[in-house]
């Protein structure tokens, strides 16, 4: 462990810059993995280290209520996931590593003229990480996440739906978070869409241009597995747009290793279970890895692991 990396945990805890003392941390967390030393690694996660916010800095403020039934418009919560627990595509975990790194220099990026990144959209099939890697990015930040409702945003009462989002647009200008719109499609499909009334157009039209008066401390991130249901005037609305894949079976074999970690001892063989889950989702492998992990929970016992039955099963959902 370098004396630099140390003091800049202490310089960080000092001048309480959550994100700059997780960066330190986690900096030491992957050093000390990379030296293959385990145990260290994980006191260091176990205590509160790296990104894992259990005592962090941020309160949760209490999320804005629709008029019609008092039900929360967002789900307001402490953060869990890592950027690091997540298999990415390498452009897309830049981009993250980039907008997060941005978010302390905003004020000298606004005196310089520059607009700054603060409205995401992450597109791609379901399963492949896209709210999680919302989430890891809020962590990373030291950040409340909160996700967006949307069957509690679109109201049955006229007008009643670009009230609520409005709702939703002051409370992420009145606090810092990590806003999340997930299923976005069903706010932002096309205006000439025939199947759409007038009232869901004219809330496309609400959400454009609350997305262009938008310059509050929170970062925005819009969520779709179906891409080209959105009205095309939304696509030049957001600073950056990410695509998420399918895992290749590189990509596979890493997260294989990633969840089993926990386990004393591995059941299946890596490259195999890599090769018969390829072209699956995130989702699958990670319930494949749970399945795994629970019957050894149950059984206790390596060879009482169902492997071909689990990667089965598996293959058989609808993903």
């Amino acid at each position: 462990m370098a004396g630099r990396q140390i003091k800049d945990v202490v310089r960080a805890f000092q001048a309480r810059d959550e994100l700059a003392f997780r960066r330190a941390v986690n900096e030491i967390i992957e050093e000390e993995e990379a030296r293959h030393h385990f145990a260290i690694a994980r006191a260091l996660l176990a205590a509160g280290g790296g990104a894992r916010p259990q005592d962090s800095l941020f309160s949760l403020p209490p999320a804005p209520k629709s008029r019609d039934n008092e039900w929360d418009l967002i789900d307001v919560r402490v953060p869990e996931l890592d950027l690091g627990d997540l298999v990415l595509e390498p452009s897309v975990a830049n981009t993250l590593d980039e907008i997060a790194a941005e978010v302390g220099h905003w004020e000298e990026i606004a005196s310089a003229g520059i607009p700054k990144r603060q409205k995401l959209l992450l597109t791609g099939p379901a399963g492949t990480g896209k709210t999680s890697a919302a989430e890891g990015l809020a962590t990373l930040l030291g950040w409340p996440l909160g996700l967006v409702s949307v069957d509690t945003v679109v109201s049955s009462y006229l007008g009643e739906t670009a009230t609520n989002l409005r709702r939703v647009f002051e409370f992420a200008q009145d606090h810092r978070l990590v806003l999340v719109f997930d299923e976005f499609d069903a706010l932002g499909r096309m205006r000439d869409d025939s199947s759409e009334h007038g009232e869901m157009k004219r809330v496309v039209s609400s959400f454009l241009q609350f997305l262009d008066h938008y310059s509050g401390p929170s970062i925005l991130i819009a969520i779709t597995n179906y891409p080209g249901l959105l009205d095309f005037a939304l696509w030049r609305r957001f600073d950056e747009v990410a695509e998420f894949k399918r895992p290749s079976v590189h990509a596979i074999r890493r997260l294989l290793r990633l969840r089993s970690r926990p386990m004393r001892a591995k059941p299946f063989n890596t490259d195999e279970v890599a090769s018969a889950l390829k072209g699956l989702p995130h989702a699958a492998i990670e319930r494949f890895v749970f399945d795994v992990r629970r019957e050894q929970v149950l059984h206790g016992e390596v060879s009482s692991v169902r492997v071909r039955e689990l990667l089965h099963a598996v293959r058989q959902r609808a993903w």
